[in-house]
């Protein structure tokens, strides 16, 4: 029900890219504050592996997630060398991806991916919907579904580059957590590869 949840409030988000004074990073903490609270509030099972996950290796956890998030900015920056080499239309979707600051303090917009959007999207995605299905189709059957629904809400932005690049993030996360099971290594990673794509060292 949930994973409907999220098809039906992140497709229209994609397609639109925000509405007005909700645009599109308002939209994007709504609907993660929105599933997340859910998740918590239907899985007794997700709550305990968050506070199970918080109770030792934190230092560890954090230099792994940021080592991972500097692997990973390393992946999307020769693809973006690639891409862009080898197909016409990469810099104009590229450029797209970024389109989506406009309008948006890059202060606000770092405020809520540290605090709301990276740490959500880990949350829901990966501590709540991967662990939930790999319960019940195996860790690896469980992992690719986690990881489809992940690229498909970005399917309605029709941008090839940023559906490619949800595909990748959502394999690299889904594996990260199928091999660590630590939602916190989860959510530094994507927190601060979000941070560093976005803002301190975008693609553009």
């Amino acid at each position: 029900i949930l994973a409907a949840a999220a098809l039906a409030v992140y497709l229209p988000l994609f397609i639109t890219g925000g509405a007005g004074a909700f645009d599109f990073w308002w939209w994007m903490t709504a609907n993660i504050v929105v599933l997340t609270g859910a998740a918590a509030a239907a899985d007794p099972g997700f709550r305990a592996a968050l506070r199970d996950d918080l109770r030792s290796g934190l230092l560890r956890k954090g230099l792994l997630g940021l080592w991972t998030a500097a692997l990973l900015y390393g992946v999307f920056a020769a693809g973006n060398v690639l891409s862009r080499r080898l197909l016409d239309f990469a810099g104009g979707d590229i450029s797209a991806v970024y389109g989506f600051k406009t309008g948006a303090s890059s202060l606000r917009i770092a405020l809520l991916m540290v605090f709301v959007i990276g740490p959500g999207e880990e949350l829901f995605w990966r501590a709540f919907l991967q662990r939930a299905l790999a319960e019940r189709y195996g860790i690896l059957r469980g992992g690719l579904l986690a990881a489809l629904l992940y690229t498909l809400i970005h399917a309605g932005s029709g941008n090839v580059m940023l559906i490619l690049a949800a595909l990748v993030c959502g394999a690299a996360w889904g594996a990260l957590y199928a091999r660590f099971r630590s939602p916190l290594l989860n959510v530094v990673s994507h927190t601060a590869w979000d941070v560093a794509v976005f803002l301190l060292f975008p693609f553009g």
